[in-house]
């Protein structure tokens, strides 16, 4: 026996969303085995007549119901992940299955065991928080915590003090709100708004530290979850965004830098009059090498660059390449943290400023070393205080920038007038650049 489903008698909503015909396809019961595609029309829902289909397919119609069906009601946050903002959809709608009568203990397919085991086992903490937020209150949810302890036996501690956070942002509210789909006067669906974003982002806050191993780093996550704390440290660099919108216009170049100088050999004869006005007879062409090299500026701190000072770094190398770099804190991707701020006998027309945090030390000096040319000296403006991608230091990210400045010999200098001379090779002291200068004295002694 077949079940029917008819997705167009779903009424109700007040965002703007407009019935039509559906397409039906026939899905399963395990995960992942059913969708609802609101944009195209498009669901797939097993179409037997058992009790764990029934609560699939309400699952799916629950998300036609009140799940938002346009970008721009999903307000764009930078702290909050796309993939956080998925698994929070997927709890508030088991919630409201929960509120209405469904059993969604019947919401499990056996695999959550097995798959939590192999997350711990691979120590993917962030994808064991998603995963958690879609088994709550569901009947694989035991399992679930039962799989991470296998290997990571702090984890199903901090994922509990996850879910009564998650918890407490429905514990006040009725289904109706949690359902609405009425617009706030911010043009977001009221339900959306008030419980799926708040909890992605203690989702993303989450998923971005690290996962705790002992009593001391539990407490530190516990901590992070209540209002207006500190994100927990992540333990690793962000990745690089760099800032596509930088305005830039040609350098004028100084007669100082000429691109070729008289020589008295060569292929080319380019000043014959010199065979007569110079006593060296200097007639050929012999093409200048022009000072260069790569500047790397940590604008995380107080570090003001401007325009003019660019202008005088070139003055002194004008074939240099020129980036800054600053991370924002908790920031998933959406915000540039590096910048080219000269390149080619370029100039930026402005400086941005900084997004306060450090957070990609280690990927924009990598970066750096692959565009340096053989023999170009790389120049990191830093005071060494190295930090992840939630700003937090972190020893093993100090260790790793102090392993890239000792192998390939990275000139560290405090502030721009510092530049000139090491470029000339002048090095300075370790002793004054933090983290990263107290961890070089003993890469060097290994």
């Amino acid at each position: 026996m077949t079940a029917a489903v008819f997705p167009e008698f779903v009424l109700g909503r007040l965002d703007g969303f407009e019935q039509g015909p559906w397409r039906i396809e026939t899905g399963t019961t395990s995960r992942g085995g059913a969708s609802c595609n609101l944009s195209e029309r498009v669901l797939r829902v097993p179409l037997t007549t058992d009790d764990v289909a029934r609560v699939v397919r309400a699952h799916e119609l629950m998300h036609i119901r009140v799940s938002p069906f346009h970008r721009e009601h999903v307000p764009l946050e930078l702290d909050v992940s796309d993939r956080a903002l998925e698994c929070a959809e997927e709890f508030r709608v088991n919630y409201l299955l929960g509120q209405l009568g469904f059993d969604v203990s019947l919401l499990h397919d056996g695999t959550e065991r097995l798959g939590a085991q192999r997350l711990a086992a691979g120590g993917q903490w962030d994808e064991a928080v998603c995963f958690f937020l879609a088994v709550i209150g569901t009947g694989g949810e035991s399992d679930y915590l039962r799989g991470l302890r296998s290997a990571q036996a702090t984890w199903p501690s901090a994922l509990r003090a996850l879910k009564k956070k998650v918890l407490s942002v429905v514990s006040q509210l009725d289904a109706a709100h949690i359902g609405g789909t009425d617009l706030t006067e911010e043009g977001f669906p009221r339900g959306f708004l008030h419980v799926t974003l708040p909890i992605a982002r203690l989702v993303s806050r989450s998923m971005s530290a690290v996962g705790p191993v002992d009593p001391e780093s539990l407490r530190t996550f516990r901590r992070s979850l209540e209002p207006g704390a500190r994100r927990p440290p992540s333990g690793s660099f962000a990745p690089l965004v760099f800032d596509t919108s930088v305005d830039y216009v040609v350098r004028t170049r100084r007669g100082a830098h000429r691109r070729a100088r008289p020589a008295t050999c060569g292929t080319a004869m380019r000043y014959p009059s010199r065979l007569l006005t110079d006593p060296l007879q200097r007639a050929f062409a012999h093409k200048a090498t022009v000072p260069g090299g790569v500047i790397v500026i940590d604008q995380s701190g107080s570090m003001d660059v401007t325009v003019d000072e660019l202008d005088a770094l070139l003055h002194n190398a004008p074939a240099a390449l020129i980036v800054g770099y600053s991370h924002r804190p908790g920031d998933t991707g959406r915000t540039p943290n590096v910048w080219i701020l000269a390149r080619n006998g370029r100039i930026a027309t402005s400086v941005r400023s900084g997004n306060v945090g450090n957070g990609v030390d280690g990927p924009v000096l990598r970066w750096a070393l692959r565009a340096a040319s053989a023999r170009e000296p790389v120049v990191w403006v830093t005071d060494g205080q190295v930090t992840d991608s939630n700003d937090h230091p972190c020893h093993n990210l100090s260790v790793e920038c102090a392993r890239l400045v000792h192998e390939h010999r990275i000139h560290m200098v405090r502030s721009l007038r510092d530049v000139r001379g090491a470029l000339r090779g002048r090095r300075a002291s370790a002793d004054s650049f933090g983290r990263v200068g107290r961890e070089l004295p003993g890469i060097r002694g290994l």
